[in-house]
């Protein structure tokens, strides 16, 4: 546990993660909990998204994306309290964690994420389509989440 980092302060988390980040990897596993086991992942048919084509992106995520006329891409893994964006930018690789009583999901037109006042949107195409599985599966386990709260178990 990182004792001189208070996961309550982080409002915007996101790590560059090209090369291993000891340090990052740890914050992550503080905030949205450790990655799910090899047998909880085959039980719950894959905890990880296909690549799916970002459309548009928040202002703050345009020094995370190309610049130039390149697809941006992104997948999603699952945690037990949250998920994590991740980001290809060239060789470049980033990793935006949401925990779940951060993350709204809207599907409309496109499917967006929104958390920590950013957001990006990705777009409803044949990739998006071989995620649908994946999406309702996240969307699940943000309401599970969310009714942890809401209807709370006193012993």
């Amino acid at each position: 546990m990182i004792n001189s980092l208070n996961k309550t302060t982080f409002d915007w988390v996101i790590f560059t993660t090209t090369h291993t980040n000891n340090e990052a990897e740890q914050l992550t596993n503080d905030l949205i909990g450790l990655p799910f086991s090899f047998l909880q992942s085959l039980r719950m048919g894959g905890i990880g998204s296909k690549r799916m084509i970002i459309e548009e992106t928040s202002q703050n995520f345009h020094q995370y994306i190309n610049k130039i006329s390149d697809i941006n891409y992104a997948n999603i893994e699952l945690r037990p309290q949250g998920i994590i964006v991740l980001i290809n930018k060239g060789l470049r690789n980033f990793n935006w964690v949401i925990p779940y009583r951060q993350l709204v999901i809207y599907k409309t037109d496109r499917l967006s994420i929104h958390a920590q006042g950013k957001y990006i949107c990705f777009k409803k195409n044949i990739l998006y389509k071989e995620n649908k599985k994946f999406i309702s599966k996240m969307i699940n386990l943000r309401v599970e989440d969310q009714e942890k709260y809401l209807n709370p178990t006193y012993e």
